[in-house]
């Protein structure tokens, strides 16, 4: 399985030549930052569905703390980060605020939609937006915490359970050829 993940992966030498990163060449050339094993892949996996959850532009920056932290594979990390895109965060924004919802006990309740715009009226809508906003607060955070903790722990598991099951494969397959 190493075999068709590297495909995708940069070499351990580009990152070394690169000028940019050249400040940061002690902590992010680390071995185990680039070896990649089934438990590496696994904790990278874990780290980019977890930090793909925060807003904004700091994604890859909390996989790559947390790849420093954890010691597992950077390059897999930050590649997973992008599962969320433009077309894929609204549903897991409003997974997210349904799951808050749950956890906190509002009931599971429809996501609503936020006030329209009133060309006439802009404060009162930007008073309506600030109330719709505070009221998906705390559920947002809540269950973009618990959507982040559900994702990683359901990909590390299923990195681990699918990198077992190519080597299973692989031994028999050894094992027929014999």
């Amino acid at each position: 399985m190493r075999k068709h993940i590297r495909r995708f992966l940069p070499d351990h030498e580009a990152i070394h030549n690169n000028r940019w990163l050249a400040p940061f060449a002690n902590t992010l050339l680390h071995p185990r930052l680039w070896h990649l094993n089934r438990h590496s892949a696994a904790g990278a996996v874990a780290a980019g569905l977890f930090c793909g959850l925060i807003p904004g532009p700091f994604q890859m920056l909390g996989a790559a703390v947390c790849c420093l932290v954890f010691r597992v594979n950077l390059p897999l990390a930050l590649l997973t980060t992008l599962y969320t895109n433009p077309l894929t965060i609204v549903p897991l924004y409003i997974v997210a605020v349904t799951l808050g919802r749950f956890a906190l006990g509002e009931g599971g309740g429809d996501f609503a939609a936020p006030p329209a715009y009133d060309l006439h009226n802009p404060a009162a809508w930007m008073q309506a937006m600030s109330a719709w906003t505070y009221g998906l607060g705390k559920p947002l955070i809540v269950g973009l915490v618990l959507l982040a903790v559900l994702l990683a722990t359901t990909g590390y598991f299923a990195v681990k359970a699918a990198w077992r099951w190519h080597l299973i494969r692989a031994w028999r397959r050894r094992r027929a050829q014999r």
